[in-house]
């Protein structure tokens, strides 16, 4: 099978044409010069719209698999909190900290129009290039407007309302407006639905990673969904849902979920019958481009990095390769690990999705230790050791769930929880907590690398399967909602639990839904983005993010716009207006 993997040369050409959002960049427009080290002719010529047409995926990575899309998207949540580390923590906490000066909220604003506007080239000149047949032309413009479509979504359900420009910025302007809430819904699907007939109707291209008809379908229903609880909401929108994420289950493709959750995100098996769309990232950094790490350099997916805890620095532990390099960036909340993984007996999904255990990787002893194996029981306080010895592959650091019985923690028999358990009653904290492992990557070639080369996964059957049974729900098909939500908990499942996980129509509401989407997919960058669709935002992080509930309020539904885009505006805020709030 042939990958479709970008080179760090297709990349320059991304920057040849002068994206409109590329006056985010602090400078006065009109100094700037579109120069091109390839030059706009370079489009004219066969090679030069294939390349052209690869660069436009490689935006994808400015947001997927990047530091700066998992900051718009998991923090601010009811799912993920603050570790000890890193910057950015306005996205978490909504304070002053968000506000239109930082250069992540440009970044991902830049780099979405430097895509947009790679699209609008390669969809106006397509008809007039040599060389390439009129089949796979219209196959090319149906990729691009899948892309312009997905760019121009996130770009709307980040910032609101954007400047949308349809045609090909050629050289640098400084005119431009915000468009309708109505105006880019229409927009967004009217690219979508062009593309989809034209789109490979296969579960996936010859050319692993280009857009295909199930792709488009999901990202359909998906928009759909997300109109139909809006303002502008049409009368047949729930409908439209269900009959693309419908095609996506139930049509030819061949898509299945896989047999163990765990499974999904074997690092070894990355191309499977669950995986509908992805963002493409390889061992070599110089086609990993624009990815941006927590150091500003290009490279690969890091999410590796940013769910890591400080097992490094406890006793018996030393950092390795396995266990990875721990930014600390963000923690579960105790609402994620206590409420909906309430069920952990039944429900295989904690387990695998987090890391409880850790088995020591440097021997030593200490004297003078306390281990708590009583906490919560009615034996007391710490038992206290004048000497402890941890041998490799001893458990050094195990964390208890909030939930766990006293009398389970004690069986576990572990040597070293967390610190300061004993007097804070806390079973972790900002350094110490479960690590969410679907990102980890034990390819890399040394312990303090930071490229990852793992694909990241967009769209996944799973998530089509439960954005189906919102869309069921809420147009009252309740039996056909309750399959869909089944057939994933089924998945979830421990070996023999499979009819403990079965839930009934009694079970089943929104709130199940939200519960159901935080187990399934935790840390997979959609969480802010379903609690906007929601309209449950302000509400769920106003009850389980207590860092964050003193401050959010309803303008955090969006983001501010980049301020350097205001201010080269003609007329500036007068025509471009910033979000209200900010």
């Amino acid at each position: 099978m042939k990958f479709l993997k970008f080179k760090k040369s297709i990349t320059v050409f991304a920057t040849a044409a002068l994206m409109f959002g590329s006056q985010s960049c602090g400078k006065d427009v009109l100094q700037e010069d579109v120069i091109s080290l390839i030059g706009n002719e370079y489009l004219t010529t066969a090679k030069g719209f294939n390349d052209a047409v690869n660069a436009a995926y490689s935006t994808l990575r400015s947001y997927y698999g990047s530091q700066q899309g998992l900051n718009m998207t998991e923090y601010g949540t009811d799912i993920y909190a603050t570790g000890a580390d890193g910057g950015y923590k306005g996205f978490h906490l909504y304070d002053g900290q968000l506000n239109s000066s930082i250069d992540w909220l440009a970044n991902v604003w830049n780099e979405m129009y430097r895509g947009i506007n790679t699209c609008n080239a390669v969809i106006a000149r397509a008809a007039t290039i040599p060389g390439v047949s009129d089949a796979v032309k219209a196959q090319r413009v149906a990729e691009c407007k899948f892309l312009r479509g997905l760019y121009y979504f996130i770009l709307f359900q980040q910032y609101g309302p954007v400047d949308l420009r349809l045609t090909e910025t050629l050289l640098p302007t400084k005119t431009a407006t915000r468009a309708t809430d109505k105006a880019m819904f229409d927009a967004i699907i009217a690219d979508l639905e062009a593309a989809l007939p034209v789109l490979e109707a296969k579960k996936a291209s010859a050319d692993y990673g280009r857009a295909t008809k199930p792709a488009c379908e999901h990202l359909l229903g998906y928009v759909y969904l997300t109109r139909n609880n809006t303002a502008s909401k049409g009368a047949t929108d729930l409908d439209k849902a269900i009959t693309y994420l419908s095609d996506v289950v139930n049509g030819p493709y061949g898509f299945s979920l896989l047999s163990d959750f765990a499974s999904v995100f074997d690092e070894n098996n990355q191309v499977n019958n669950e995986i509908v769309f992805a963002c493409q990232y390889t061992t070599d950094p110089s086609t990993n481009t624009p990815a941006i790490d927590n150091n500003g350099n290009t490279g690969g997916n890091n999410l590796h990095l940013f769910f890591g805890m400080q097992y490094d620095v406890q006793v018996g532990m030393k950092r390795d390769i396995n266990y990875g390099r721990p930014f600390k960036r963000l923690r579960p909340t105790k609402y994620l690990i206590e409420t909906a993984f309430a069920d952990k007996t039944n429900d295989s999904r904690f387990k695998k999705s987090f890391r409880d255990t850790w088995l020591c990787n440097n021997p030593a002893t200490v004297t003078s230790f306390a281990l708590d194996t009583t906490k919560g029981t009615t034996k007391g306080g710490p038992k206290l050791y004048s000497s402890i010895t941890f041998k490799a592959g001893d458990t050094a650091l195990f964390i208890p769930t909030y939930d766990m019985p006293p009398a389970e923690r004690e069986t576990k028999k572990y040597q070293v929880i967390v610190p300061g358990f004993a007097t804070t009653g806390g079973f972790y904290n900002e350094a110490i907590f479960f690590t969410l492992t679907k990102f980890f990557d034990t390819k890399r070639p040394d312990l303090t690398y930071t490229h990852g080369s793992r694909d990241f996964f967009i769209f996944r059957l799973a998530d089509t399967k439960l954005l189906l049974a919102e869309a069921y729900l809420l147009a009252g098909k309740r039996p056909e909602a309750l399959t869909q939500i089944n057939d994933v908990r089924t998945r979830a499942a421990f070996t023999g639990k499979t009819a403990a996980m079965q839930i009934t129509d009694a079970q089943m509401d929104m709130n199940f839904i939200m519960e159901e989407r935080a187990r399934e997919l935790a840390g997979e960058q959609m969480r802010w983005m379903d609690l906007k669709r929601w309209g449950k935002l302000v509400e769920r992080v106003k009850l389980y993010n207590p860092q964050a509930a003193p401050y959010v309020k309803d303008m955090h539904n969006v983001r501010p716009i980049p301020q350097p885009q205001i201010d080269l505006t003609a007329g500036g805020a007068a025509s471009f207006p910033q979000n209200a709030g900010y």
